[in-house]
């Protein structure tokens, strides 16, 4: 029977076609740098480590190491947080600083160009997105330099238990070990769980596996146990949705350890690995194996006899259990019987064979007498109903078997185990009772339907539906249903809102119904009949059977399959999930994983309806049932890659008014790929024009993939290593210029299409700098049947374009010179053109060019352009010493670069490159001649020190009440570019000396004394004034000096220190300061001076009179012209 359902346009949602931009701007045909982040989401638990993966390639040197930095954006979030780095340990965030500092976050290299992220231990707000960035060693960019992944954080919800194990166990040699495990999940991802058994020995450092399943759900002995496992002897079942039972049959000593089960959670990440997410380990049980004990004597065979009731009643069940112990008990055969005095019962010889002696065949016939093996060796026989005449002693005798090469066994001697006593009462009453068979395993949601028959009945009956579990050897009967010998019906308390009714359809039967019922109901289900005689007495007899109650889940299984996962767009895809088990209703939900999300596709409802997701027309699915099997087919009509992802289909039971969700399928992985290209070009390998000439480049396609095929053409420039995009036309024909072409290119640069198809490129006016290896590049776009276009891997064909330039006329300077300086001098460095630049019509273009031994390569410092702009090229490499350059050209023939106040770093090669410009007929300057000058090596020397100040001595007397100043005069310095640290010390009596103040080299302040007692002062270079504004001390001042020069390889670097004169101040209390010598002193000593000199002018003035007097009245010549007039020649 099949029934196909079909989506219709007309029912659902028209499905919206989204039209995608794919490509905003011409991209070249491949980036040189890639780089690779370990895809994502990556889900991971709280408090487990997270490594991420970050590769990069393309760099031109291969074997360098690169330096990464990782930034996070939280959810909800749009600011991006620093994590690391591996070249600035000042990279991170507060929020993460410490963190990266403990050691909890950091970053491994696996190799040069490959390292790890990792975190120790998530935390929840460590969710959002991550981005490796790498530092870009080079100075052109060419491709990604990042890459990003997001991270989930999940809580912990594994669990892992085995509650039912003893704190310890001990155990003979040979006997049997049952343990059970339960471990579970509530993790909304899709995850698997793995288990195994783990024996930690004494003495070794490492845990051994005993057996595990795996994700895959596959089982695999430990080393060390492959021979027991292959034998039977161990054994791993899973019982239930998450119960895991580990057997292990004849233990040996060396099994003896702490005994546990490790659980490990694993989810797929994108890249389609399985991870492990989470382990937990289960408490540690120590196990004690006894070796067997050997004692002289002793017979190498031992039998046992048991039971577990010595008294029975008449028609009651008799069990006796039979083992026995040998030594290399493994691969031995034996023989066993069980005997009631001397006569001999039954016996299981050594292949497993029952022989029953005559007289108990009928009981055996009918089913009263059972003897079985039920384990390597352990033997049980069974009597049910018992009888009076079987009460006696019974015996267990067992023989060894030899087995010979022809497979003949031969009877080595008999050991007999102790004898047992078993007592027989005769009934009573005449009340008997007895289970009814039925289905004692019973599925989940169904009902269980319980019988017992009654005989011998004398008086009213009354029964009593009781129940209890079998995972606890301690538990007890608890009532579940009652009815009286009335008709009365009572229920149990726990079984008030349950289904469950008693009944007694004849007279001797009494029933029990149970519907929709759990894996909690199964357990041991008695039925106890009361018989009430007239007389008052009351008799009751019971009977109980095991009910097991499976759980939906472990009988449904559900896979999925399909005949091929990787399509081509346009192909028919079909999904089968086969469902096997019991017939419930089933709703199925087929599900897709795509592009890191999930959706529901359609969803078939246990009543027949279908729920379809919006838009889903190029689906149709179908279902068919076979017997205990029912097939689910989904088909894709014609794929597209909207349908390329993971598929899964995902099972639920309606039980009890409700879905309950059962096992998954397996995950199917659908891949469409492209049609394969059939694309080809055509051109012209090379071309050779002149200069200045129109040039038309053509490549053509010769075969294409399909009919209504477009083309997107980009043309592109290959000059050394990397490639320019020039000009680019999408498949829709809208032309756009490459990010690198220049504005007059949009001017100069054309294409256009023509039939064939054909791409023409057309370059007006060619130019020298035009020429290099052309390539045309076009992508194929097809549409698929979703209406949406894709495009096929691009092709391309190459053109070589040679333009050939007039002879080079242009000769420069080619000598090479060393040169040296001193850090701050300036430097001059000359580009000379011995001969080309004559004639009014040329102009010219000088580059400088600069490189050192640690750069990677050349450096553009400076440009001046024919029309004489000045360009300084954007490089962070250079961006210093381009502060300090200066380009002029004195000269016609010479184009000088000034390095103002040079420094060390600036040590390397210079040169220049000069370029020949004329204008055409059109007025466009066209380059003619270039050439380049010889290699000016330039070492600079740091400066030598030159620090000096003011070192004069001098003594001051001062008040408490008065300021003083302490000067500090730099009077020679280093260099024009020094900077200054000062600091002022105070030595006081008893020659101890500090620091009181000091003027830091950033104009950083620092005082030591309290405030308001000293004041700064800078007011002439080299001039530093301190001024003690509240004197207290009587010492020597004095100021020390650093001087220090900028650097940019070194920072900035101390080069010298000296130290002043010394201040000697007095300080002394108002009325004990001396008169000071400026005012008292200095005024008496001028006094008694201008009374000498009066007096010896005084003197002076008598003198000259007496001397007059004495010479009589003859007066001496007079010099005045009165006295003496002139005279002529003749006298």
């Amino acid at each position: 029977m099949s029934v196909f359902y079909k989506t219709e346009v007309e029912v659902h949602v028209t499905f919206q076609l989204v039209v995608e931009q794919f490509f905003q701007e011409a991209e070249p045909l491949e980036a040189r740098v890639n780089t690779d982040i370990q895809a994502g989401p990556l889900y991971r638990v709280v408090g487990t480590p997270l490594t991420i993966s970050c590769h990069v390639s393309g760099f031109s040197n291969k074997h360098a190491k690169q330096d990464f930095e990782f930034k996070m954006i939280q959810p909800g979030q749009s600011i991006s947080i620093n994590i690391i780095s591996s070249k600035d340990k000042y990279f991170s965030y507060g929020s993460h600083k410490d963190r990266v500092d403990n050691k909890d976050i950091y970053l491994t290299y696996v190799n040069q160009t490959s390292v790890l992220f990792e975190i120790k231990s998530l935390r929840k707000e460590d969710e959002g997105e991550y981005e490796c960035i790498v530092i870009n060693s080079e100075y052109t960019y060419d491709g990604t330099y990042n890459a990003l992944t997001t991270v989930k954080v999940i809580s912990d919800s594994l669990s892992v238990s085995s509650s039912d194990t003893p704190t310890s166990l001990n155990y003979n040699e040979g006997e049997d070990l049952t343990l059970t495990c339960q471990a579970s999940t509530t993790t909304f991802q899709h995850t698997h769980l793995s288990l195994a058994w783990y024996v930690h020995k004494d003495g070794e450092d490492d845990p051994q596996p005993i057996i595990s399943l795996d994700k895959d759900f596959t089982l695999s002995p430990g080393q060390g146990f492959e021979q027991r496992y292959n034998e039977g002897f161990i054994s791993l079942d899973k019982v239930g949705k998450d119960t895991y039972k580990l057997k292990m049959a004849q233990l040996v000593p060396s099994d003896q350890g702490k005994i546990y089960c490790r659980a490990q959670e694993w989810i797929q990440d994108p890249d389609g690995s399985w991870y492990l997410i989470l382990q937990k380990d289960a408490q540690k049980t120590p196990l004690t194996v006894k070796a067997k004990e050997v004692i002289p004597g002793m017979p190498s065979l031992v039998v046992k006899i048991s039971t577990q009731q010595t008294t029975l009643q008449e028609d009651q069940e008799l069990s006796l259990s039979c083992s026995i112990d040998a030594q290399n008990q493994e691969g031995r055969f034996f023989s066993v019987a069980w005997l009631q005095g001397s006569k001999e019962l039954a016996r299981i010889g050594p292949m497993g064979i029952l022989s029953v002696q005559p007289e108990y065949r009928d009981r055996e016939k009918e089913g009263e007498l059972r003897a079985t093996r039920i384990g390597t060796k352990d033997y049980r026989l069974i009597i049910k109903p018992i009888k009076v005449e079987d009460q006696g002693e019974y015996v267990c005798r067992a023989w060894p078997q030899d087995r010979s090469h022809d497979g003949v066994f031969s009877q080595g001697a008999a050991q007999d185990s102790s004898s047992q006593m078993i007592t027989v009462l005769p009934k009573e009453y005449g009340l008997s009772v007895q289970m009814q068979d039925a289905d004692r395993n019973i599925t989940e949601g169904g009902r269980l339907r319980l019988a017992c028959k009654v005989a011998g009945v004398k008086g009213q009956l009354s029964v009593t539906w009781q129940r209890k579990s079998v995972s606890s050897t301690t538990a007890f009967f608890t009532r579940v249903i009652g009815l009286s010998q009335d008709g009365v019906t009572e229920k149990a308390e726990d079984f008030m809102n349950r289904k469950v009714i008693a009944t007694r359809p004849e007279t001797d039967s009494f029933v029990l119904e149970l519907d929709e019922v759990t894996p909690s109901d199964s357990g041991v289900y008695q039925c106890t009949v009361s018989e009430r005689k007239t007389n008052g007495q009351t008799h009751s007899q019971s009977q109980s059977t095991t009910v097991a109650v499976n759980a939906i889940d472990s009988l449904v299984s559900t896979s999925l399959k399909s005949r091929n996962v990787q399509v081509t767009i346009g192909d028919m895809v079909e999904f089968i999930c086969q469902i096997k088990g019991p017939r419930v209703p089933i709703t199925l939900t087929w599900s897709l994983q795509r592009d890191g999300s999930t959706k529901d596709i359609v969803t078939l409802n246990s009543d027949g309806t279908i729920n379809w997701s919006e838009g889903q027309q190029q689906y149709q699915v179908k279902v068919q049932n076979r017997n205990n099997l029912v097939f689910y087919y989904m088909q894709i009509i014609s794929a597209s890659q909207k349908e390329d992802g993971t598929y899964w289909c995902k099972p639920s039971a309606f039980l009890m008014n409700s879905h309950k969700n059962l096992n998954p399928s397996n995950k199917l992985t659908l891949t469409v790929q492209k049609p394969e290209s059939k694309l080809t070009l055509q051109s012209n390998p090379s071309m050779t024009q002149n200069i200045n000439t129109d040039i038309q480049i053509k490549c053509s396609v010769a075969s294409n993939t399909s009919k209504s095929s477009l083309f997107a053409v980009t043309w592109l420039l290959k000059q050394g290593e990397g490639n320019k995009t020039i000009i680019s036309s999408d498949q829709k024909a809208l032309v756009t210029f490459g990010p690198e072409g220049e504005l007059s290119n949009s001017q100069r640069i054309s294409m256009r299409r023509t039939e064939g198809p054909s791409f023409e490129l057309t370059i007006r006016q060619a130019r020298l700098s035009d020429k290099g290896n052309y390539v045309c590049q076009v992508e194929e776009w097809l549409q698929d049947p979703r209406g949406y276009w894709y495009s096929l891997p691009a092709k391309f064909v190459t053109i070589r374009l040679t333009v050939t330039e007039p002879a080079n006329d242009i000769v420069l300077d080619k000598s090479e010179q060393q040169l040296t300086c001193q850090e701050g001098e300036e430097v001059e460095l000359h580009c000379n053109i011995i001969s080309g630049a004559s004639g009014g019509s040329f102009f010219y273009k000088a580059t400088w060019l600069y490189t050192r031994d640690t750069f990677p390569n050349n450096q553009t410092l400076v440009e001046m352009e024919h029309t004489g702009l000045l360009v300084y090229p954007d490089s962070q490499v250079v961006r210093n010493l381009q502060g300090r350059l200066h380009l002029s050209r004195p000269t016609q023939n010479n184009f000088q670069l000034t390095i103002k106040v040079a420094r060390e770093e600036d040590g390397g090669l210079y040169w220049c490159q000069v370029e020949q410009y004329q204008l055409d007929n059109e007025g466009v300057w066209q380059q003619k001649a270039s050439n380049s000058s010889g290699y000016t090596q330039l070492a600079v020397n740091l400066a030598e020190p030159k620090l000096n100040l003011e070192k004069k001595d001098m003594e001051l007397n001062v008040s408490k009440t008065h300021h003083f100043n302490i000067a500090c005069i730099i009077t020679q310095q280093s260099s024009n570019e020094s900077k200054f640290q000062v600091t002022w010390f105070f030595k006081d009596t008893e020659m101890e000396q500090r620091p009181i103040f000091t003027s830091y080299t950033n104009s950083t302040l620092q005082t030591r004394l309290e405030e308001g007692a000293l004041s700064f002062g800078h007011p002439l270079p080299g001039h530093f004034i301190l001024t003690v504004l509240k004197p207290e001390d009587s010492g020597l001042y004095f100021c020390e000096v650093e001087e220090w020069l900028p650097s940019v390889t070194h920072g900035w670097r101390k080069v010298a220190m000296n130290k002043s004169g010394h201040l000697a101040v007095t300080v002394y209390a108002d009325a004990e300061v001396p008169e000071p010598i400026s005012s008292g002193t200095w005024m008496s000593i001028v006094v008694v001076i201008a009374i000498v000199l009066v007096s010896v002018i005084v003197l002076l003035f008598v003198k000259i009179y007496k001397m007059n007097r004495s010479g009589g009245n003859k007066s001496a010549p007079s010099l005045w012209a009165e006295s003496h007039p002139l005279k002529d020649g003749k006298d």
